[in-house]
């Protein structure tokens, strides 16, 4: 199933330097956000309690927040919880102060809300998941480089790398920029972006790998350009298919998951254009030819006594 009529023949090596000016762009103002606004650490990593609460009526945010805060919940985060109906209500853990204490204290200054949910996370557990979220990372950056080693080349695996790393720095900057919670979903968001974006750059790099082999006389960049051309039709369809599916869970999987769609969402466009516009020009850049993914030639045995 092709999702172009005809193969198209798109110039989009001729753009690279246009590429890399919007990707440098673009990770700065990432790790700027990141810097100075830094990002809505969840109650996984920061500790607290988290309540759910359901009304009757639509509920008053501004009413609930002040109530809180006048009860010393002044840096409570306080949203609607899929319905205008459903309050989730999130504070900063307390010293000596246990989850079911906490929970009662915003039943009693809350009158009419029914409790749904409640959740505690000791600050000790969130430093030790924010740990293991950055081994986590860490580990699948290794894996990738590994991977793509063994499979092509060295200058292929350090252009999938940067690839995956520009593709996990911008996605982390979006959550920075849009306020929302960063929490153990925003880390398995980020790792399957990482996946997502290797799988693309693959396809790409199998095609390219073949063509050095078919066209001789084709330079690199006019090697480069066909692959990406010759694998479009893919990239469109599966990235379509999957944003299409993602953005549906962004808008009505509610707020449990919203941060882990909006992490796929942004990650799929972000990892679509860096197979294109960062893995495969940064490729050529790196001087990949056609005698580097050449296969080794055997060596002819003599089988004369």
């Amino acid at each position: 199933m092709e999702f172009f009529s005809k193969q198209p023949n798109i110039d989009f090596m001729g753009l690279r330097f246009v590429a890399f000016g919007l990707t440098v762009l673009l990770i700065v103002a990432s790790l700027v956000s990141i810097a100075l606004r830094g990002v809505n650490w969840g109650l996984d990593f920061t500790g607290g309690a988290l309540v759910e609460l359901h009304y009757e009526a639509p509920a008053d945010l501004d009413a609930i927040r002040a109530t809180l805060a006048a009860d010393g919940f002044g840096e409570a985060l306080v949203q609607n919880f899929g319905s205008v109906r459903d309050v989730l209500i999130r504070v900063a853990p307390q010293e000596g102060v246990t989850s079911a204490a906490t929970s009662d204290r915003i039943l009693q200054l809350l009158p009419g809300a029914e409790m749904r949910r409640v959740e505690f996370v000791g600050p000790q557990v969130g430093a030790e998941l924010a740990d293991r979220a950055v081994i986590a990372l860490l580990c699948s950056f290794g894996a990738v480089l590994l991977y793509v080693m063994l499979r092509f080349e060295s200058r292929l695996a350090l252009a999938a790398i940067v690839a995956s790393l520009h593709d996990a720095i911008i996605t982390a900057g979006l959550l920075s920029i849009s306020g929302l919670s960063f929490d153990i979903t925003a880390v398995a968001g980020l790792l399957t972006v990482v996946g997502y974006s290797l799988n693309d750059t693959i396809v790409v790099f199998d095609r390219i790998r073949e063509n050095f082999r078919k066209h001789r006389k084709l330079t690199a960049s006019q090697v480069v350009n066909a692959s990406v051309n010759e694998t479009l039709s893919r990239t469109v369809m599966t990235s379509l298919c999957a944003f299409i599916t993602v953005f549906a869970l962004l808008i009505w999987g509610g707020e449990t998951i919203r941060t882990f769609a909006f992490t796929l969402a942004a990650g799929i466009v972000v990892g679509t254009f860096s197979s294109i516009y960062v893995a495969a020009p940064l490729a050529i850049l790196l001087g990949v030819n056609r005698s580097l993914l050449m296969p080794v030639a055997r060596e002819a045995v003599d089988s004369r006594p």
